[in-house]
C-alpha cells in the first residue's frame, strides 16, 4: 500500500450517456465500465478499467467485510446493512446507527465523521422545524464510522484515532480492500468522510462485488452482501435508486459511491463497476443496469422490468411534465 502520486492515473472513459431534452442532445457523460463474470473475469470494458480510482463509498460493502474480521458482532442484519450504508438520515438509520453504538458502550460523541443534517428532504424538514441542530449521526456515513468503532472496541483498539491510515482498523480494512479486488492499493487519500479512502481499479472493484455475492453462506462476504439485500432501505433510503433496483430484482447487490461510482452484482451473474468521468450520479445507474444487462449475466424477471425501465432511462421534468431524459450509449 503507498500514498504515492506516481501511479498510474485515471485517463477517463468514452461516451456512455447523454441527455436528450425535447429531442435536441443537450449534454453529453463519459465513463469507463468494467463487466466481469461469477469467476471474476473481465468480459467487457469500456473505456480505463485498469487504472486506480478510489471507489469513495461503493467500497463501504468491503470495509464492512473487514469491520466483521475484526471482530464486530453485530446484533442484526439491519446493523450491518446501515454500516454499508449511504445513508439519507431517516428516522430508520439513526436508530440502527445509534444501537451500533450502544451496543458497544458508545455515545455519539465517539463518532468522527462531520455534523450533518439528513440528506433526506422531509426528515431535514422535521429537524429544522424542530429547532434542531447538525449532529454527526445524521450524516450518510454515520454507519460506517459507528462499525468502526465498535469493530475498535471488540479489538481494544484506539477509539480516538480510527480514522488515521496507520490506525490497525485502517490497515486491516486496505488488506481486505487489496485481497477482494485482486489489486494492490497503489494511492491512498481522504474520504469526505474524513476515513482514508483506497484507489484501486474498476476491474478489481467489480471482481469484490462477485466476491460478496458468491461467498458460502457463513462467510463474512456472504454476511454482508445478505445483510444489504435484507434491508435495501437502509442502503439508502426510502425510494432511491439503489434501494429501487435491489428491492425489485431479486438476489441484486447494489452500492452507489460519490464521484459517479456504480457497482452491481448477482450470483450467478457477475459484477459491473462504472465511473461517470464528471463524478455526476444521474448517469451512474442507468450506465450500470445496461451494462449489466447488456454484457453482463442479469436477467430481469418480468416483475422489475418495469421498475429498471424507470432506472434504466430517467426523466427530467419541466414545466410540470416529462421532457427530457437520459439515454445510455452502450
Amino acid at each position: 500500500m503507498s500514498g504515492s502520486t506516481s501511479v498510474a492515473e485515471y485517463r477517463g472513459g468514452e461516451n456512455v450517456a447523454e441527455l436528450v431534452r425535447s429531442g435536441f442532445v443537450e449534454s453529453f457523460h463519459r465513463g469507463s465500465v468494467a463487466v466481469v463474470d461469477s469467476s471474476g473475469a473481465l468480459v467487457k470494458s469500456v473505456g480505463d478499467v485498469a487504472a486506480p480510482v478510489f471507489p469513495r463509498s461503493a467500497v463501504k460493502p468491503v470495509l464492512a467485510v473487514a469491520m466483521l474480521r475484526a471482530g464486530w458482532l453485530p446484533r442484526s442484519a439491519a446493523e450491518l446493512a446501515v454500516a454499508a450504508a449511504s445513508h439519507r438520515g431517516e428516522p430508520m438509520h439513526v436508530a440502527k446507527v445509534k444501537e451500533i453504538l450502544s451496543g458497544a458502550g458508545l455515545g455519539e460523541d465517539a463518532l468522527q465523521c462531520p455534523a450533518d443534517f439528513p440528506v433526506d428532504p422531509a426528515a431535514h424538514r422535521a429537524l429544522i422545524a424542530a429547532g434542531a441542530e447538525a449532529r454527526q449521526v445524521y450524516m450518510a456515513c454515520s454507519g460506517k464510522h459507528a462499525a468502526m468503532l465498535a469493530a475498535c472496541g471488540a479489538n481494544g483498539w484506539d477509539t480516538e484515532t480510527y480514522r488515521e491510515l496507520d490506525h490497525p482498523l485502517q490497515k486491516l480494512a486496505a488488506s481486505v480492500v487489496e485481497e477482494l479486488s485482486g489489486d494492490p492499493v497503489t494511492a491512498t487519500g481522504v474520504d469526505g468522510c474524513g476515513v482514508p479512502i483506497f484507489a484501486v481499479s474498476l476491474t478489481g472493484l467489480a471482481r469484490a462485488m462477485t466476491r460478496l455475492v458468491e461467498a458460502p453462506e457463513g462467510t463474512h462476504e456472504r454476511q454482508v452482501a445478505d445483510a444489504m439485500r435484507a434491508h435495501p432501505q437502509l442502503v439508502e433510503g426510502t425510494d432511491q435508486l439503489d434501494t429501487r433496483a435491489m428491492t425489485a430484482v431479486p438476489g441484486l447487490l447494489v452500492k452507489l459511491g460519490a464521484e459517479g461510482l456504480h457497482l452491481l452484482a448477482s450470483p450467478g451473474a457477475g459484477a459491473v463497476a462504472v465511473k461517470i468521468d464528471d463524478g455526476a450520479s444521474r448517469a451512474s445507474m442507468p450506465v450500470a443496469l445496461r451494462a449489466f444487462t447488456e454484457f453482463g449475466g442479469l436477467v430481469v424477471p418480468e416483475a422489475a422490468r418495469a421498475t429498471v425501465e424507470e432506472l434504466l432511462s430517467p426523466q427530467l421534468w419541466g414545466g410540470g411534465r416529462p421532457v427530457a431524459h437520459l439515454r445510455t450509449l452502450l
